[in-house]
C-alpha cells in the first residue's frame, strides 16, 4: 500500500546559512532540502545551539584538532539526522490525533483529498486504522537531507606555515565530512567540473553500491546545459560513480551566484534534456557498469536510472506543472520564495522585511561576489549599507576572517580575497595611478569596492535568527533571485506548499512575466551591456565572436518560444514581442 505521493518540489541551497537547518524544519514533513557545506564554523555554532535545544551531548571541535573541518561537518550532519529521526518518531505517535503534526504532513501532500478519504475510513474501521498505522510506522516518506559543495571553493589549507595535503583542501574535506556521516542522502556538486574532486569521491565506499546493490550516498550534478551534463556524467561513470540526478538551473533567473550561458535560453536547454534523456542514461550506463566490474565492486540492484529536475524562477502552480508535464521533469526546485517562509529557512526579522518589501527595481544582478561571478541580490541589505558607508569614509575593504573565498593572486603569492582590505587598498592605488577620465575611473572604482564578505554576510542572518551573539560589525548579505519581486509577505510553510500545488495563490497583484520571459529580459540586458562596451572597442575579436553566438542563441530561443506558445499562450508571445522591441540593438549586424 503506497498512499503517500512524494512531493514534486525541493528547496535548493540558499546562501551559506539560510537553509543550514532547513532539513530539521521540513524533512519530517516529507520535504527535501539542501545544506551548504562551506562554513564549518557556522555548523559548529548551530550544533551547539541544537544540542542544547534537544538535550544532546555536545563537545566542541577545536580548529586545533586534526582534520577539524571534516569532523565538524560529520558531527553536524549526524546531529541533523538524529533530530529529524526524533521528530519523525514523535510525528508517527500522533497518528489520527486532531491537529497533530501528522495531520499537518498530510494537509501539505500533493493529493491530499484521496489520503484524507483513507483516514476517514480509518475512523470507521479498526482494521483499516491498524493497517494505516502499521504502514506509517514502516514507510512514511521523509524529506532528504542533501548537501551542497561548490566545487571551485577548494582552498588549500596550511598548518604551522606548511601546506597540507590536497585532501585537507576545503571542498575535499567537505566531501569527507559528508561521506563519513551516517546520512543516506545526496551530494549536490555545483559551480562547474572539478576532475580532482571527482577522483576523490572514489575513496569512499558509500558512493558505490553496497552488498544489496544500493547506494547510501548519491550524486546530484547542478548543470546549466546538456553537454556539460553528458561530459561530467560520463567522467564520473568511468570512475564507478553514478549521477542519480541532473539539476538544471537557469543561468541568470536564480538566487545567489549566477552562471549565465552565452544567450542559450532555459526552454531550449530543458527541451534538449527531454529529447536526449535516454542518450544520457545509455552513454553513462555502459561506462558505469564497466568501471564497477573493473574495480570488482557490486553491481546496482536495479537498472541505473536518473532523475532530471529544474529550478530557477519558478513562481506559479502553472509553471511548476508545465515543467513537470512538458519536459517530463522529476521535480522542481523552489528557492527564492521560501526566503519568506521562516518555518522553512532561518532569517533575521530585518532582512525578512527587506525581502517582503522588495520590488523589481530593488532586485539586481550584482558584482558583490569576490569570486568574480555575477550575484543576484537586493538593494538595502545591512552589509551593503555598511560597505558603502565605510568606503565613503575612505575605509575600503573588509577584514578576511573566515577565508573561504581566497582565490586572487594578483598582488600576492598566496591567494587573498578581493573583498579584503589588503586587496582593495592595492587595487585602488593602482587605479589612481592610471589617471583615467572621471567616468571611467568611477566605473572601475565602483567595481572594486562592490565586493562583499560573503563568508560572513551569508551566514550571520542565521545566527541572528537564533539569538546567537554576533559581532556588531557582522552584517547581512542576502541573495534572492528576481522572482522575489512578486512575493510580498511572510508566509507559513503550508501557504507556500499550497501555492506550489495550486490550492491557493500567495502572489501579490502586480503583473508577473512568465519565468521564461523574465530570464529572456535578463539576457537582453546582458547583451545590451556587452554590446555597448564592445562598440567602444570593436577590435576585440574574441568578444565579437562571442556576441555573434549570443545573438544567434537568443534568436533561436525566441523562435522556440514562438512555436511552444503558439496555440495555448498567445499572450506570452505578445508580451515577448513587446519586450524584444525595446532592444533594437539585438538586431544590430555583427
Amino acid at each position: 500500500m503506497n498512499i503517500f505521493e512524494r512531493h514534486s518540489f525541493h528547496i535548493p541551497v540558499l546562501g551559506l546559512g539560510y537553509t543550514l537547518d532547513t532539513p530539521i524544519k521540513v524533512a519530517p514533513y516529507g520535504i527535501s532540502s539542501v545544506i551548504s557545506l562551506v562554513d564549518d564554523m557556522l555548523m559548529e555554532s548551530l550544533r551547539e545551539f541544537y544540542s542544547k535545544k534537544f538535550d544532546l551531548p555536545f563537545q566542541a571541535i577545536s580548529d586545533k584538532v586534526e582534520d577539524f573541518r571534516a569532523k565538524r561537518i560529520t558531527s553536524y550532519l549526524n546531529m541533523v539526522d538524529d533530530i529529524v529521526g526524533k521528530k519523525v518518531t514523535d510525528l508517527k505517535k500522533t497518528a489520527f490525533d486532531k491537529g497533530s503534526d501528522l495531520e499537518k504532513y498530510i494537509d501539505m501532500l500533493p493529493k491530499v483529498t484521496a489520503i484524507k478519504d483513507k483516514f476517514n475510513l480509518a475512523e470507521k474501521s479498526k482494521q483499516v486504522k491498524e493497517e494505516l498505522v502499521s504502514w506509517i510506522n514502516a514507510h512514511l516518506p521523509i524529506g532528504d537531507i542533501d548537501v551542497n559543495i561548490m566545487t571551485k571553493l577548494d582552498k588549500v589549507n596550511s598548518k604551522n606555515g606548511e601546506e597540507l595535503p590536497i585532501e585537507y583542501n576545503d571542498a575535499h574535506a567537505a566531501v569527507r565530512g559528508f561521506a563519513e556521516s551516517k546520512l543516506t542522502s545526496s551530494l549536490v556538486l555545483s559551480a562547474g567540473m572539478s576532475p580532482r574532486l571527482y577522483s576523490y569521491l572514489e575513496k569512499f565506499k558509500d558512493f558505490f553500491p553496497d552488498v544489496n546493490g544500493e547506494l547510501k550516498k548519491k550524486i546530484i550534478l547542478k548543470v546549466s546545459d546538456f553537454r556539460s551534463a553528458l561530459v561530467q556524467g560520463k567522467m564520473l561513470a568511468a570512475k564507478g560513480i553514478w549521477v542519480s540526478e541532473y539539476r538544471i538551473e537557469s543561468g541568470v533567473n536564480c538566487g545567489g551566484h549566477a552562471f549565465p550561458t552565452n544567450g542559450v535560453l532555459f526552454g531550449p536547454i530543458l527541451d534538449e534534456f527531454r529529447k536526449n534523456r535516454d542518450k544520457l542514461i545509455d552513454t553513462c550506463k555502459g561506462a558505469y557498469e564497466a568501471a564497477l566490474s573493473k574495480k570488482e565492486l557490486n553491481q546496482p540492484s536495479t537498472e541505473p536510472e536518473i532523475k532530471i529536475t529544474a529550478q530557477g524562477g519558478v513562481g506559479t502552480h502553472e509553471e511548476h506543472n508545465f515543467l513537470m508535464d512538458h519536459y517530463n521533469m522529476d521535480g522542481i526546485g523552489w528557492g527564492t520564495p521560501f526566503m519568506l517562509v521562516p518555518e522553512a529557512i532561518s532569517i533575521d526579522r530585518e532582512t525578512m522585511q527587506l525581502l517582503a518589501d522588495a520590488k523589481e527595481k530593488d532586485l539586481y544582478y550584482s558584482g558583490l561576489s569576490p569570486l568574480g561571478v555575477p550575484f543576484n541580490s537586493v538593494y538595502g541589505a545591512s552589509m551593503s549599507k555598511q560597505r558603502l558607508a565605510k568606503a565613503e569614509a575612505g575605509n575600503h575593504g573588509m577584514p578576511c576572517t573566515k577565508q573561504f573565498l581566497k582565490y586572487n593572486t594578483e598582488y600576492t603569492e598566496k591567494p587573498i580575497c578581493t573583498s579584503s582590505r589588503q586587496y582593495q587598498k592595492q587595487k585602488l592605488e593602482d587605479l589612481k595611478a592610471l589617471n583615467l577620465p572621471q567616468d571611467e575611473y568611477q566605473e572601475a572604482y565602483d567595481n572594486i569596492i562592490e565586493k562583499e564578505c560573503l563568508c560572513v554576510g551569508l551566514g550571520v542572518s542565521l545566527l541572528e535568527s537564533k539569538g546567537i551573539a554576533v559581532k556588531p560589525t557582522d552584517k547581512v548579505t542576502v541573495c534572492p533571485g528576481p522572482n522575489l519581486a512578486y512575493f510580498s509577505k511572510e508566509m507559513s510553510l503550508k501557504e507556500m506548499v499550497d501555492h506550489i500545488y495550486g490550492r491557493t495563490n500567495v502572489l501579490d497583484d502586480r503583473p508577473r512575466p512568465h519565468m521564461y520571459l523574465k530570464e529572456l529580459g535578463m539576457y537582453l540586458d546582458i547583451f545590451k551591456k556587452r554590446m555597448d562596451k564592445f562598440l567602444k572597442n570593436t577590435e576585440d575579436k574574441k568578444e565579437h565572436k562571442q556576441l555573434k553566438a549570443f545573438q544567434k542563441n537568443v534568436f533561436e530561443g525566441v523562435a522556440y518560444y514562438r512555436e511552444l506558445f503558439a496555440e495555448k499562450s498567445k499572450d506570452i508571445i505578445s508580451e515577448m514581442e513587446s519586450m524584444l522591441a525595446k532592444y533594437p540593438i539585438l538586431n544590430k549586424e555583427l
